[in-house]
């Protein structure tokens, strides 16, 4: 797999763009890129040409997180302003409005059915799971606390949950917190199953391989970008080359590549294969919040498409075959 032909929309917002996820595509319709900013708004853009197709308002604070329901036809955002907002793709009615405390609303995922939908609880060490036909909490994931706090632990040893990821099965949820452990979950038993070790800064992003449900893909302020088996517990493998910060990670659709995004204002591609970085691309000129492989789908896809959104306002868009 090779990158190329960048297409770049300068000014996307008006602000920092924190969040960028893929809509499916449905019978009526070409998949979607959706991205969410500093500027309190959400966007959606046509997926070939970063066309602007809607701008979306209603949060008083920055979007956070975006997700997307597999099926296409709706999609949430959250923002700084402690709220889930959940919308029509096509209409922009808003279905729902979930309300948290302040600061438990960070990244969220659907999980691969779209019938749930995960939301990192940031200071309140859980994740909350949201009934997709309801749009009420079915349980709330609760990261147990540590036997013996360790005395530099000042928050009460509380986790502060950052980032969410389904394993394709949808049985397992992975979440990643601020103190670089990863907690894994028995969905269907609400159970909390283990922790994996081995980063020591904040996991803002993690991501299971598409075709594997026990590897798990994680990304931290550590430098490293891990490759963890989830069920055995097992740390299979670290890749590093970033100058700082990784800040976002995702799976290739067929689950041969990742993709990272960092702090030294770059987006990698690496080989899964190889376990190696085989290419960097630079033209961002601020830090890399978030990166999203488009998947598979919609009668008029030519190829695939990689996104990346950064603090310098802009997208970027990358071929690859």
């Amino acid at each position: 797999m090779k990158l190329g032909g960048i297409k770049s929309k300068e000014n996307a917002h008006d602000d920092s763009v924190w969040a960028v996820t893929w809509v499916p595509a449905t019978a009526n319709r070409p998949p979607l890129l959706l991205t969410g900013s500093l500027d309190e708004t959400v966007r959606l853009w046509r997926s070939d040409d970063l066309v602007l197709e809607r701008t979306n308002t209603g949060h008083c604070l920055g979007v956070a997180s975006v997700a997307a329901h597999p099926l296409g036809s709706v999609a949430a955002s959250s923002s700084l302003d402690s709220f889930v907002r959940v919308f029509d793709v096509d209409s922009n009615a808003t279905i729902a409005t979930l309300e948290a405390p302040p600061s438990e609303v960070w990244q969220m995922r659907f999980d691969p059915k779209g019938s749930i939908l995960a939301v990192a609880g940031g200071g309140s060490a859980s994740v909350k799971l949201w009934d997709t036909s309801s749009w009420q909490i079915i349980a709330t994931l609760s990261i147990p606390r540590p036997e013996g706090p360790k005395p530099s632990d000042k928050s009460g040893s509380k986790k502060f949950v950052l980032s969410v990821a389904w394993s394709p099965d949808g049985k397992r949820l992975a979440c990643g917190s601020m103190d670089g452990t990863i907690s894994v979950f028995d969905v269907p038993r609400a159970k909390f199953l283990h922790h994996l070790e081995g980063h020591f800064m904040p996991v803002r992003s993690l991501v299971y391989s598409p075709y594997d449900p026990r590897l798990l893909f994680t990304a931290s302020d550590d430098g490293n970008v891990h490759m963890y088996d989830a069920e055995g517990k097992a740390l299979v493998g670290t890749m590093s080359g970033h100058a700082s910060w990784v800040l976002c990670v995702d799976v290739s659709p067929d689950g041969a590549a990742i993709a990272t995004g960092s702090s030294d204002r770059s987006v990698r591609l690496w080989d899964l294969s190889m376990r190696a970085s085989v290419q960097t691309m630079s033209n961002h000129t601020d830090q890399v919040w978030g990166v999203a492989f488009r998947p598979p789908g919609g009668s008029d896809v030519r190829g695939g498409r990689l996104a990346s959104v950064s603090d310098d306002k802009s997208i970027s868009l990358y071929d690859y075959s």
